[in-house]
């Protein structure tokens, strides 16, 4: 069985796909322009057949693509063949985490939107821990272990002073439910301390009694490609992680985060807000 694909070569087989329907060209159209059959179209598309950055530069001049940003970075993500860390974890977690860490190594820039716990990367090794013997799926001790594990690979790259930019915005409700005990959110809400005062990280608290949640109930990512068309949305289900693309979402999306940073606390007023209920644990 063929290895799956990377997330971003599976984001270029999409975009192709979105500009030749735009464009209304047929494949056997497309096929023309690399000299190959038909059916290699289909594949590159599925991501089941790699494309070099010069022919992405073709079918997008084929399917009259104007905009040479997009092009240049789609050619670009075409070309990349490296491998990240989180390969490692291939057949050992889901693969939704995977394209969540290699879309987040990627990012320019990330911003969370969480409900009930604190975003992954923020997490303290115990919380998460707790977090995942809570999963709606039981996992073994091992299972656990191994989650816990890449979900802390994905903080020390995306936590770390000089990454990019990286805005939660967190409901009040995450800082109170008590998952693994009192002394596990203590030692959370000391960690989110520390981590907003790092300078690449803004972490905004809604409370409660703020103008209501848009979206409740849907944790997401809003992860920034190099141009804005090459954005990522990512929400959680009890499935796993899911992933938007389209302009719609995107639009949708960009449109959510910036009313609900318009209800949330300021920095300053987000951390008063974490040490009180600290200090009231």
């Amino acid at each position: 069985m063929p290895p799956t694909p990377s997330a971003r070569r599976q984001r270029v087989g999409i975009e192709l796909r979105k500009m030749r329907d735009a464009a209304g060209t047929t494949t056997a159209e497309a096929s023309s322009v690399l000299g190959v059959d038909r059916t290699k179209i289909t594949l590159i598309e599925q991501a089941l057949y790699a494309v070099t950055p010069e022919r992405v530069t073709a079918l997008a001049r084929k399917y009259g693509e104007t905009d040479d940003s997009f092009v240049s970075a789609l050619a670009t993500m075409a070309g990349d063949r490296s491998k990240g860390w989180w390969e490692e974890y291939r057949g050992a977690v889901p693969l939704g985490f995977l394209d969540l860490a290699e879309h987040e190594y990627y990012a320019r820039a990330t911003q969370s939107y969480q409900i009930c716990h604190p975003p992954g990367p923020m997490q303290t090794e115990r919380y998460s821990r707790a977090v995942f013997r809570d999963a709606p799926v039981p996992l073994s001790p091992r299972m656990v272990e191994t989650r816990v594990e890449h979900r802390m690979r994905r903080a020390d790259i995306l936590m770390s002073e000089g990454s990019p930019p990286y805005t939660a915005i967190v409901h009040e409700a995450a800082l109170r439910m008590q998952f693994g005990g009192r002394e596990v959110l203590r030692e959370q809400l000391s960690w989110m301390l520390e981590l907003s005062e790092r300078p690449h990280i803004t972490l905004r608290i809604v409370r409660f009694d703020a103008e209501g949640f848009m979206g409740s109930g849907q944790a997401l990512i809003y992860m920034n490609g190099p141009v804005p068309r090459l954005d990522t949305v990512q929400y959680d289900t009890v499935e796993g992680p899911t992933f938007l693309h389209t302009t719609e979402h995107l639009d949708r999306y960009r449109t959510l985060m910036n009313v609900m940073a318009g209800r949330a606390l300021s920095v300053d007023g987000s951390r008063d807000l974490m040490t009180t209920i600290k200090k009231e644990l």
